[in-house]
């Protein structure tokens, strides 16, 4: 594919976060399956055995926030809502179809849905997970609090497990989306298709003259 028919849509920093982010997602939500469930108990295995399971879940949570905190803080500006997302939203019969509709920027009404409920449900798992992480901090909090952070640390996790499981279906779904979070282009054609306003914004920055070129 020639330079000028693909678009880069993730840097490798970006794409390395992202993977970050997606192991140890996979990880905590296997193992807090298994600490959730009785019949489940085997997937705590996939942090080694039971017994360091339960040590290296908050861990890998914590690391999974941060990365995530990383992210927010590069994408949260092209997240925000705006005009195109309500015609996105009337027309969601077509987005089913696989159909585009509407001027979208970098991401479409669902992909901010999905980005603004997964911090949201991050932010609740890291304050409920450190009120009944024990030894560290559940000693710092009374019984009844940490009663209710359990129940709030429970259904924050099945809300992002949802919310994961429909990132991964609509990554699938929209062909070429895996491919720019592994190889970081997107061809041109499909940048314009779906995202119209991103890619002439993108083409926009390519077609102005760089401070070299610039120079006399």
């Amino acid at each position: 594919m020639k330079k000028r028919d693909r678009i880069q849509r993730y840097s490798a920093p970006e794409r390395i976060n992202h993977w970050i982010v997606a192991l140890c997602f996979m990880f905590a939500a296997l193992s807090g399956l298994g600490f959730f469930f009785p019949s489940l108990n085997w997937l705590m295995n996939v942090l080694g055995t039971p017994q360091l399971a339960r040590l290296l879940h908050p861990f890998v949570g914590v690391v999974m926030f941060v990365a995530f905190l990383r992210m927010f803080f590069r994408y949260w500006q092209h997240n925000l809502p705006d005009r195109e997302d309500l015609i996105w939203a009337k027309n969601i019969h077509k987005i089913a179809l696989n159909e585009e509709v509407g001027d979208t920027g970098r991401y479409n009404f669902g992909q901010k849905c999905v980005f603004w409920a997964a911090i949201f449900s991050l932010l609740l798992l890291l304050a409920s997970g450190i009120v009944i992480w024990r030894p560290w901090f559940a000693d710092a909090f009374a019984i009844p609090v940490i009663r209710l952070a359990l129940v709030v640390h429970s259904v924050s996790a099945v809300a992002l497990i949802i919310v994961i499981m429909v990132h991964i279906y609509a990554a699938l779904w929209v062909k070429g989306t895996i491919t720019a979070m592994v190889e970081g282009w997107v061809p041109a054609a499909w940048a314009e298709k779906h995202h119209p306003r991103w890619y002439r914004a993108v083409r926009e920055q390519q077609s102005r003259p760089t401070q070299q070129e610039k120079r006399p």
